[in-house]
């Protein structure tokens, strides 16, 4: 992969660097009535109204404009070797209840801004840059995250499409509503060879940048990450008539439960563990609860750790319905492995910082990403800016506008060594 010397960027400050933060800010005025924060969820109306206006930036960044059958908008700036593989920038623009303006949304404009930058400078990059805004990274009601990229990298199944919300809708209704086509599902798949590379900038959701007082960070792997589905049966009674000892409460199980899976994560201090969703039937105060379903979590860097835990799990949810007479099923929704950004790759974003400036960190990333599935179609890399406090996925999750500029000219410097 030969590497070019990238031409000069505008500065923090001119009207350039100040057009990713001015996207950024249009695009958090999509927020859904009623809920905390920047609330744009999937498959809701502002998140379909938000894409219009990610297609229209794209469309007036002089990028043709598509979307693909599992949602996705691509813009693609065309290459003068159109035979080359494709260098791939982007990052997602829907966010979690009570999320904030920079998770996904700041990697997609801060690529679409690189792309501008490098067709302002006039003629066209050997290799075609293609821009793309995944549909759904975020988890949502169906139980599983990263739709689009899942859907890119051909791992989107017929089983993941028949999942159904509380309401009933398959997620292929779901996705035809968003303007996608589940019936041709797999011409969204990207078959191995038709990109070079693919790169994320995205906030750290953390706070080892802020801590050591820099402002990039060049990502070394991604957290693997196992998600679980847990349904427990016991049986409604009266709770004033039912006496404690001839109860299945299926709550009380998932109690337990949820205590055994923080006790997983707390183990060899190589992983964390979340049971970070729980639904209640008939959730009446005066009911005991007849049905517990619960989603359960966890993270490492480490496969056997994942994979020793897998099995714990299992047990525990064996475990502990029978000691309380309630009947338990697991459903695994998703189990990613670690995935390690390519050394290549690494090298070229931390030369690209290093001539913006700045002097990156090394870290692991403990977040998933739509880079985790993009790994299935070719290597890649990433980039962290800071975020204040170490916030995120609430309101108070903040990027300063310089932080963003100068991320977006090292991803710009790096597109230009790797596409020129």
């Amino acid at each position: 992969m030969a590497v070019r010397n990238w031409y000069p960027l505008p500065v923090a400050g001119s009207e350039a660097g100040g057009r990713v933060f001015a996207d950024l800010m249009r695009l958090a005025e999509m927020v859904e009535p009623g809920q905390p924060g920047w609330t744009r969820r999937v498959f809701s109306p502002e998140y379909l109204k938000s894409r219009e206006l990610v297609w229209e930036l794209m469309g007036s960044a002089g990028l043709e404009v598509r979307r693909d059958p599992a949602g996705n908008l691509i813009g693609t700036l065309q290459g003068a070797s159109p035979d080359q593989p494709a260098l791939i920038l982007g990052s997602h623009t829907d966010t979690v209840a009570g999320g904030g303006r920079f998770d996904g949304p700041c990697g997609v404009m801060a690529a679409l801004e690189a792309v501008r930058r490098i067709g302002e400078r006039g003629g066209r990059p050997q290799r075609t840059l293609l821009v793309v805004d995944f549909l759904g990274e975020e988890p949502n009601d169906f139980g599983i995250s990263c739709v689009g990229s899942r859907a890119a990298a051909g791992h989107l199944s017929s089983g993941h499409l028949r999942l159904r919300d509380g309401s009933g809708r398959t997620l292929a209704e779901a996705l035809a509503q968003m303007g996608g086509d589940p019936d041709r599902i797999a011409e969204a798949r990207w078959p191995q060879g038709t990109a070079s590379a693919y790169l994320e900038l995205h906030v750290e959701q953390g706070t080892r940048l802020e801590e050591a007082g820099r402002g990039l960070a060049v990502v070394t792997a991604i957290a693997g990450i196992h998600r679980a589905e847990i349904r427990l049966e016991g049986r409604a009674d009266h709770s004033g008539t039912t006496p404690m000892d001839r109860r299945s409460d299926a709550l009380l199980a998932a109690a337990e439960v949820s205590l055994g899976v923080e006790r997983l994560g707390r183990r060899g201090g190589l992983g964390v563990a979340t049971v970070g969703r729980l639904e209640l039937e008939p959730n009446s105060p005066n009911v005991v609860a007849e049905r517990a379903t619960l989603i359960a979590e966890y993270r490492s860097g480490d496969p056997s750790w994942l994979a020793a835990t897998d099995a714990l799990l299992q047990e525990e949810v064996t475990q502990v319905p029978a000691r309380r007479g309630v009947r338990a099923q697991l459903a695994w929704l998703s189990r990613e492995g670690p995935t390690l950004c390519s050394e290549e790759l690494r090298s070229v974003l931390l030369a690209s910082a290093r001539e913006v400036g700045e002097e990156p960190l090394e870290l692991a990333s403990w977040a998933g990403h739509d880079a985790v599935q993009m790994a299935a179609i070719c290597p890649v890399a990433m980039l962290f800016v800071p975020s204040r406090g170490g916030r995120s996925h609430c309101p108070e999750e903040w990027t300063d506008p310089e932080q963003v500029e100068v991320g977006t000219m090292a991803l710009t410097a790096a597109v230009a060594r790797l596409a020129l």
